[in-house]
């Protein structure tokens, strides 16, 4: 039911999020949801999980795959958005309704969990590359927003700029913070 949910949203937003197309799209009866979730609200939120873990999961094995050096482990953290399975249109478009319906409490309670994650991850990897206390959370905002802006311009626009490119942009950003994290250690 999740996975159809997600097919649903990516493919009719948030206004076609319903459970009569959802429970056609999972092959079961809409009564099944019904027994399963309280609402479609409830199942929203689960999708948002659970493709905030694939997320998650992809994120995790980029950094396992880049060694123990921590810039790269940070970079390959921040780089990943640009490579599928998350430089995807459907995910894009998953993600959009998402956003789209934060309005929803448990929709948004499910949002800032999975972006609160996300920059703890960020924050903990920024630590490991000896980034300041005091500058990790501000640091890590700006990265989720460098990240978010990046990946929705190659996943809109991927004639306009490559994900190398995006890649490069944001390895830049990521050297900058470096640099004044060393000025203000002197």
């Amino acid at each position: 039911m999740i996975e159809a949910t997600a097919r649903v949203l990516a493919r009719d937003g948030a206004t076609g999020a319903s459970v009569r197309p959802i429970a056609v799209e999972a092959g079961v009866s809409p009564g099944l949801i019904n027994h399963y979730f309280a609402g479609i609200d409830a199942l929203i939120a689960a999708t948002y999980s659970a493709v905030g873990e694939q997320v998650s999961n992809a994120l995790a094995a980029a950094v396992a795959a880049a060694g123990n050096d921590p810039r790269a482990r940070l970079t390959a953290y921040v780089t990943a958005s640009f490579a599928p399975p998350i430089a995807d249109r459907a995910l894009l478009a998953t993600w959009i309704a998402f956003w789209s319906l934060t309005g929803k409490p448990q929709i948004a309670e499910r949002h800032d969990a999975i972006y609160a994650r996300y920059r703890e991850d960020l924050e903990a990897l920024l630590a490991d590359c000896g980034i300041a206390p005091a500058d990790r959370r501000l640091t890590a905002i700006a990265i989720t927003a460098l990240v978010d802006g990046l990946w929705l311009e190659l996943c809109l626009s991927p004639d306009s700029f490559t994900a190398d490119e995006a890649r490069g942009l944001a390895e830049r950003q990521l050297e900058s913070y470096f640099v004044r994290s060393a000025n203000s250690d002197r």
